[in-house]
């Protein structure tokens, strides 16, 4: 090959920092068969990106990168490299998209900035200054790395290259993980925050080495669904998690794996959903259930009451299953434990806090004993990336090889009439433990519903990535959709002491907020645009100490009579 006779000069190298470094990705099989890999950046994401990726501390800088306007004013070009790991040539196609969120529909009104790159791990540069920016851009929204083709993966690279007058802080390059350090050792010890009764986990345990069939549930968020593993089915902490317990304790096939986390939903949801999409129905009795809420349960109104009945729901189930309370951590160092723990320490369960394990060195030097970067566990400021997947799923091991050598005896039943943990305004921690679903594919006898005009069923649904499979499943698919301009509402009557009203949220412009009224009197207003996009939401309507028949009525609030508006289903005690 020959190179040309008189190459151009470089290009200057200006300062820049890296929102992604070395990122894992995948691409998710798309309907038109395309494989994506969705990286959001709205809602602060982005700054943390530029914080724990490129080492990003001043002040003016980060909250340029709130809105449009400042991004622009601060990033003159992107560099992206794109590196497919996957077994395919190198020379497949890979496009970048760059979306703004706009003001009027953030998903369609703001400019998306593109680059067609390759996968060859070569840095390509997307020039700004030709770009065509809408009037209604509001912030950065989201990252995409577009495949021609689903199942492929890659690590990938993104830096912001700065406007004249900016300057960058030095790039900090990671060290590997050493997972056989004793520091590393000491870290995973760190989390376990007790290790209560583990008479049920023990129980377990002997199962498996009998070659007795054995099943271990996950029930949580985005995190226990997966998210920031790469690819999401085997990389997950959950999967690994069972996969060791598989390994260690199993006599061959005879471990099964149940995973039923759903994004950006609290313990409030959980409970609802749990004899659906753990115990399926009663079609599935798992030996082991991990709850994973600590940083979804901001969004619990009973603040606590939700999450101990949940566990109350699994505790009590005749078949005597073990509880293990599994607390994650966002990438600014917050959870919910000291609220849930109290729930551990109640019913003596085992808790695993990933906070206590990777929280304390992150603050440390390499030479001070830090384990790992922040950069190196997160993926983004919610989710771990595939090595903290691994970190959360070997702090588990280190609890499963704990409870092997366990002896006591099992004495929660006798705890469970007794011991009440929450109390609050709502009530107790044992209000909603006999919480059943409802939707629309089987009505009770006793429960009447008159669908007005909800009689559609809404298929644009959140979906999620169940157990160890790729392919997302829809959630509430039994609903009730008001998708005509017709008004006419929707009226149910329900002799119960406690109901839950599970909506969808949504970004779309033409969803209105719908008005909740009781008995006549009005309850509540459910607004699809508070959590701002394809999203589960539940909302209490209300919790009484006696069961009695009530009328139930839902109507769309004024002004948005003409609107769209999904009931998911409800949940009632």
């Amino acid at each position: 090959m020959q190179g040309p006779a008189a190459p151009k000069d470089p290009t200057r190298k200006r300062p820049f920092f890296y929102i992604m470094q070395e990122k894992e990705i995948f691409g998710a099989k798309q309907t038109d068969g395309r494989g994506i890999q969705f990286i959001y950046e709205n809602d602060n994401r982005l700054i943390n990106s530029a914080q724990i990726a490129g080492n990003v501390t001043d002040e003016e800088i980060l909250e340029l990168l709130k809105t449009t306007e400042g991004f622009r004013k601060l990033v003159h070009s992107i560099g992206v490299t794109a590196d497919i790991v996957t077994p395919v040539s190198q020379t497949q196609k890979v496009r970048f998209a760059f979306q703004m969120y706009g003001k009027t529909d953030p998903y369609v009104s703001g400019t998306t900035l593109y680059l067609d790159t390759w996968g060859d791990g070569a840095e390509r540069i997307l020039e700004l200054d030709d770009a065509v920016w809408s009037e209604d851009d509001k912030e950065p929204g989201q990252i995409r790395f577009e495949f021609p083709q689903s199942g492929l993966q890659a690590r990938v690279s993104v830096r912001f290259y700065l406007q004249d007058g900016y300057t960058a802080p030095p790039v900090v390059e990671d060290e590997a993980v050493d997972t056989d350090s004793p520091a590393y050792s000491q870290m995973i010890e760190r989390s376990l925050m007790q290790t209560g009764n583990m008479s049920r986990l023990a129980a377990a345990i002997h199962k498996a080495k009998q070659g007795e069939d054995v099943t271990l549930a996950y029930i949580g968020g985005s995190i226990t669904q997966g998210a920031g593993a790469i690819p999401i089915d085997h990389q997950s902490y959950a999967y690994r998690s069972y996969q060791s317990f598989a390994e260690h304790f199993g006599t061959g096939k005879n471990v099964h794996f149940v995973k039923a986390g759903v994004g950006g939903t609290p313990s409030e949801l959980g409970m609802l959903r749990f004899d659906r999409d753990v115990l399926r129905d009663g079609t599935v009795k798992p030996d082991i259930v991990v709850v994973e809420f600590a940083v979804n349960d901001e969004g619990d109104e009973t603040k606590g009451v939700c999450y101990e009945s949940l566990v109350r729901k699994i505790l009590a189930l005749p078949w005597h299953p073990a509880v293990v309370l599994l607390f994650a951590v966002f990438a600014y160092d917050w959870n919910l434990q000291d609220r849930l723990a109290i729930v551990g320490e109640t019913y003596e369960l085992p808790m695993v806090s990933i906070k206590n394990a990777v929280t304390p060195q992150f603050r440390l030097t390499r030479e001070e004993g830090r384990v790992l970067s922040k950069n190196q566990f997160f993926y983004d400021i919610y989710h771990p990336s595939n090595m903290g997947h691994r970190i959360m799923a070997d702090c588990l091991m280190n609890l499963w090889d704990k409870a092997a050598a366990y002896e006591g005896t099992d004495h929660t039943d006798e705890w469970l009439d007794s011991r009440i943990a929450i109390r609050n305004q709502w009530g107790k921690g044992s209000d909603f433990e006999q919480v059943k679903l409802l939707d629309r594919k089987q009505i009770p006898q006793g429960i009447s519903i008159s669908c007005g005009a909800y009689d559609s069923i809404d298929t644009d649904l959140q979906r999620v990535e169940m157990d160890d499979r790729l392919e997302p499943v829809a959630q509430f698919p039994n609903n009730w959709y008001k998708e005509s301009t017709e008004n006419d509402t929707f009226v149910m009557k329900i002799t119960c002491r406690a109901l839950f009203l599970i909506n969808k949220d949504s970004a779309a412009i033409d969803v209105g907020k719908a008005d909740v009224y009781v008995d006549g009197k009005y309850k509540l207003t459910a607004d699809p645009h508070k959590n701002g996009w394809t999203h589960c939401n539940p909302l209490l309507v209300f919790s009484e100490e006696q069961a009695e028949e009530h009328t139930v009525e839902i109507r769309m609030a004024a002004g948005d009579e003409e609107k769209k508006f999904t009931i998911l289903g409800f949940g009632y005690v």
